[in-house]
């Protein structure tokens, strides 16, 4: 029966408990790499350091340079009657004020508006005002720096399905994040499997990189919870092109080169700028493309990306680049072969 992809059970599938990847491979271009070739719809299973035998030296890799800010901080209520009750706050980005966040709260209806929760003995937020998707203003002193505070106390917020691993911290950034590029509350984890070797590798052969950012927030990673996809709105992701990145994608187009994008948040930055400009060009913009099938894209060619969740937004946009019934078939031959999936798991290359 030709199932409706209009319909967010379509891209539901079967994935055991075991392969969901706790611990990520090492080195991290030991990974597995599953080759899906979109003309015919086959299947190769290598290494991902093998990924330098797929890619042309006329091709451009693209990756995204953002890191992962400790965004997830602990602290208790100062105030009411649930005077020293665990608050969890999950920092997304600066808000409208320099002493002001926009963050998660838990648990969010028992913290209204004026609550100061106590991070330690002395630093002190406040729960400020009620915002769209659940969201909360948190309010510092007006002499602090939100930054160094959130660094102080704050963990880096591994996915909720990664509930026991060894990995360190940095294992959970890429290796060629940027520290002024701190801003993401998850990493953009296709790129994961790179190490500094396996990129000279590919410049030695011609095969060159460049960075876009994007912020990595709610609308990479919350579900889809409406029945009809259509219905499902994406939260705002801040995204940029420098003129350099902009120069060497139009360059590549124009030697017949392809725009190899190096995971999800990367194809919706360049196809954001795409629909809005018509090319890429340099510059920064709020986006909150939804990529699903029916989507015509119209500046990558390639994309290297891990395995992700059943009926997420991710899953939908590699289903509009590889084609559906291509890359549900070549999930149900993952789960086959024990390929390990979600954030510290394998990676897919889909040409």
């Amino acid at each position: 029966m030709e199932r409706d992809l209009t319909k967010t059970a379509a891209y539901d599938y079967e994935l055991p408990k075991e392969l969901i990847a706790q611990d990520p491979a090492e080195p991290r271009d030991s990974s597995r790499l599953m080759v899906v070739h979109r003309k015919d719809g086959s299947t190769e299973d290598r290494i991902f350091r093998d990924i330098t035998e797929y890619l042309n030296p006329s091709d451009l890799l693209v990756l995204n340079d953002t890191r992962v800010l400790p965004a997830r901080v602990e602290g208790v209520k100062k105030s009411s009657a649930e005077h020293g009750a665990h608050v969890e706050i999950f920092f997304l980005h600066p808000g409208g004020a320099p002493n002001e966040w926009t963050a998660l709260v838990r648990p969010g209806r028992k913290l209204p508006e004026g609550t100061k929760v106590a991070l330690d003995g002395e630093t002190e937020v406040t729960v400020g005002a009620r915002l769209e998707d659940g969201l909360r203003t948190l309010i510092f002193a007006k002499d602090a720096d939100p930054l160094a505070i959130i660094h102080k106390f704050g963990k880096t917020p591994l996915p909720h399905y990664i509930t026991d691993t060894h990995a360190e911290p940095e294992r959970y950034q890429t290796v060629y994040a940027k520290a002024d590029k701190e801003n993401s509350v998850a990493a953009p984890t296709a790129g994961l499997h790179f190490t500094p070797e396996l990129l000279q590798k590919l410049e030695d052969r011609g095969v060159p990189h460049v960075f876009v950012t994007l912020r990595v927030g709610l609308g990479t990673f919350r579900p889809v919870k409406a029945e009809n996809i259509a219905d499902h709105i994406m939260h705002e992701e801040f995204c940029e092109i420098p003129p350099e990145t902009a120069a060497a994608i139009n360059a590549a187009k124009e030697r017949g080169g392809r725009v190899v994008a190096v995971g999800t948040t990367v194809v919706r930055t360049l196809e954001s700028f795409a629909q809005r400009y018509g090319k890429i060009v340099p510059g920064a913009l709020d986006t909150r493309l939804f990529i699903n099938p029916g989507f015509e894209f119209k500046a990558i060619d390639a994309l290297i990306t891990n395995f992700h969740l059943p009926m997420s937004t991710l899953l939908m946009l590699v289903s509009a680049f590889g084609g559906y019934d291509t890359m549900m078939s070549a999930y149900k031959e993952a789960v086959c072969k024990r390929y390990r999936f979600f954030s510290f798991g394998d990676s897919m290359f889909i040409e």
